[in-house]
């Protein structure tokens, strides 16, 4: 039952990331780029963590793949936030 819901889990999170992938591809908008690339590496760590049933979600490894996942999520959001320069401000006249 277990490998049937991080089987589950592990495609939703790869559709998700499909479907930010596409946003991205129609805006050039990094925000969903990185919310994609999160998601995708969410979900090949369930398939991964899914087939192999040594891994257990206490080791190390595993928060630290999930902290990636929530740290490029929030440089996602902390680059929306920044303000940006008009082009052309940083050339002198």
């Amino acid at each position: 039952m277990n490998q049937l819901l991080s089987g589950a889990i592990s495609m939703g999170s790869l559709v998700i990331a499909l479907f930010f992938l596409r946003f991205w591809r129609t805006t050039r908008d990094r925000f969903f780029l990185y919310f994609a690339l999160s998601f995708a590496i969410e979900g090949v760590h369930r398939f991964a963590s899914g087939l192999d049933p040594a891994l257990s979600e206490s080791t190390p490894l595993h928060y630290l793949i999930r902290l990636l996942s929530y740290l490029l999520i929030l440089w996602a959001i902390v680059e929306k936030n920044l303000p940006r320069k008009p082009p052309g401000a940083d050339r002198p006249r």
